[in-house]
């Protein structure tokens, strides 16, 4: 597996990260088995949040990795706060509470990454800063991130924040691709010229912020993934032409083509069934080139002027 480098970060992590939303639906069995697989592709990035399961999922991985002082070194767990029912909270005491929560769900004493999951319309950066600093001099937290948020979000973070921002989750795949269609279509009277983050992949690339892609394989907003999906006969055919050329499947392609962007990115999987993560770690090892990264953008229905 290859790695890259988090954000300005010491830390290299695969380029591959293992999203544990729904390892609820895995008996303890399967669970184990799951996570040990992942850890012989060398997938031991994990990314869980305090609401996935509501924080059971968090649980049953700790059960499931036999966690241990001598395993926890051998893995690299983030987790995401600041979701609740009907709201968003940044507030000190809410990351504060929730961090101890992840911790003890998890069986650690320390989170590698930290991310703040939505953006809290309330949110005071001042509380933030406060509650960062008291989680890093503790130990509790070693590096600091955010989901799902533009540019001066992140600017207005930074500006009391004093740890880096290593990552920033975003939703984007083949067919959520907005984020690079309208970098593409600039000042063109197309509905991919909408830029409707602030130019967030520029602004990670300027800053060092490793983009890792959620729902790589979904479009709309969770409506389905798109891979043999006859809603989108020509990407689908495009991709499986590209993926009988490597000797791969198009759950492969559908991830080499994040990779293949030069922003370095990190998807996040979703997948419980072990052979498809396989597929996806497979990605790791294929680089696309120019022409077939662009053939699967037009076939997925993105335009160019």
């Amino acid at each position: 597996m290859k790695t890259i480098q988090l954000g300005t970060s010491t830390l290299e992590v695969p380029v591959i990260a293992v999203g544990c939303m729904r390892i609820k639906s895995l008996d303890k069995k399967e669970a184990e088995r799951f996570v040990q697989a992942s850890l012989d592709e060398g997938a031991n990035f994990f990314d869980h949040a305090d609401i996935y399961g509501a924080g059971t999922c968090e649980e049953i991985f700790a059960d499931a990795i036999q966690m241990n002082a001598s395993i926890r070194e051998k893995i690299i767990l983030q987790s995401k706060c600041g979701i609740r029912k009907g709201m968003f909270d940044f507030s000190k005491e809410h990351i504060l509470t929730s961090v101890d929560g992840i911790l003890k769900r998890l069986n650690t004493e320390y989170l590698d990454i930290l991310l703040l999951h939505r953006p809290d319309a309330l949110v005071e950066p001042e509380e933030v800063a406060e509650a960062f600093d008291l989680l890093e001099s503790s130990g509790k937290v070693r590096h600091f991130g955010v989901s799902n948020q533009n540019p001066m979000q992140i600017q207005l973070l930074k500006k009391y924040v004093k740890q880096p921002i290593v990552a920033n989750q975003l939703q984007l795949s083949i067919t959520n691709a907005n984020m690079i269609s309208n970098g593409i279509n600039v000042n063109m009277e197309n509905e991919s010229a909408v830029g409707r983050d602030g130019s967030i992949l520029d602004y990670c690339r300027l800053n060092d912020i490793t983009v890792q892609p959620w729902s790589p394989f979904q479009f709309g907003f969770f409506e389905g993934v798109f891979l043999g999906n006859e809603k989108f006969p020509e990407l689908n055919e495009n991709i499986d032409e590209i993926a009988a050329k490597y000797e791969v499947n198009n759950t492969t392609i559908a991830i080499a083509w994040l990779l293949r962007h030069p922003a370095r990115m990190q998807p996040v999987t979703g997948t419980m069934n072990i052979e498809r993560l396989k597929d996806c770690c497979k990605a790791s090892d294929v680089q696309l080139t120019r022409e077939e990264w662009y053939a699967i953008y037009r076939a997925a229905g993105n335009v160019l002027p």
